[in-house]
């Protein structure tokens, strides 16, 4: 006789429902978007104008001709611009610019001035840029103000840096100081080291042209390493950043681009706004 076999119940467990969960996350996806979408028209807002110009928008600031005379480098440079309008606005080249047509070189977006150019002359030790002298002169012949810089090597005799500086600059009354270009941190030496290889640099030449030079760094570079001991100085601060629309009381100079075009040469170029107008940059020129 067989058994009958016992059948188990199966007990189905059931999902919680989880629509309160899914409305929640549609709310939240729902504020996410409404909060980008508020971000984008924030910046659109804030803008404006530089987008108008650079499209061209405004019937009294259309520009004829080609792609070429149109072309705006970015927003943010216009928009930097129209706020320190007054100030002196200027240049610093190298020999990666190539060979500057300096007849042709007269201001920014058809509209700024350019007042003064920084030239590199050296590098390290042992280098010399190999456009220094044709632009030395080019920027004379145009009748901008002019300065030479010199781009420090931090793990090289900071001594030779200066001698070889000195050798290849000639300062004439009118000029502006030397400056002294120091972005790298040294690699087989402290930050201590390098302190006193910028401090020899600076007296050696300061020593030669009885002038105190300019110190040009990034604004990282200048809040973490030289603000506090070298205070007796003036700088020119590099910052690109977008957010960055107004330059600090401290600084002298403000690079704030590395993405401007200016007829007479190829390819982009740093753009650098003096903190005072014209007048005031004359008094710190060389007597």
């Amino acid at each position: 006789m067989r058994k009958k076999t016992a059948r188990r119940k199966t007990t189905v467990v059931r999902k919680p429902y989880r629509k309160a969960s899914s409305f929640s996350t549609r709310i939240l996806r729902f504020l996410a978007i409404c909060f980008f979408l508020l971000l984008v028209f924030g910046l659109v807002y804030h803008y404006r104008d530089g987008l108008a110009y650079y499209f061209s928008f405004k019937s009294d600031k259309v520009l004829e001709g080609t792609t070429e005379e149109k072309r705006i480098s970015d927003v943010r440079n216009y928009q930097v611009l129209e706020k320190k309008e007054g100030k002196a606005v200027g240049l610093d080249v190298s020999e990666y610019q190539g060979k500057i047509n300096w007849d042709d070189v007269d201001s920014l977006e058809n509209k700024y001035p350019i007042h003064f150019v920084f030239i590199r002359a050296t590098v390290g030790s042992d280098r010399l840029d190999k456009r220094f002298k044709e632009n030395w002169l080019g920027v004379k012949k145009n009748k901008f103000l002019r300065g030479a810089y010199h781009y420090y090597r931090p793990n090289e005799n900071s001594l030779e840096q200066a001698e070889l500086f000195i050798k290849t600059v000639s300062l004439q009354k009118g000029d502006l100081p030397p400056v002294l270009d120091i972005e790298k941190l040294p690699k087989n030496q402290s930050i201590e080291r390098l302190k006193i290889g910028l401090r020899r640099w600076l007296n050696a030449v300061e020593a030669h042209y009885k002038v105190k030079p300019i110190i040009y760094t990034g604004e990282s570079y200048y809040e973490d390493f030289l603000k506090e001991e070298f205070n007796d100085y003036l700088f020119w601060i590099a910052n690109y950043n977008f957010y960055r629309e107004k330059m600090e009381e401290d600084w002298l100079f403000w690079q704030f681009t590395e993405k401007a075009t200016v007829p007479g040469i190829k390819g982009n170029i740093d753009v650098n706004i003096y903190n005072g107008d014209l007048q005031q940059l004359r008094y710190i020129t060389v007597e």
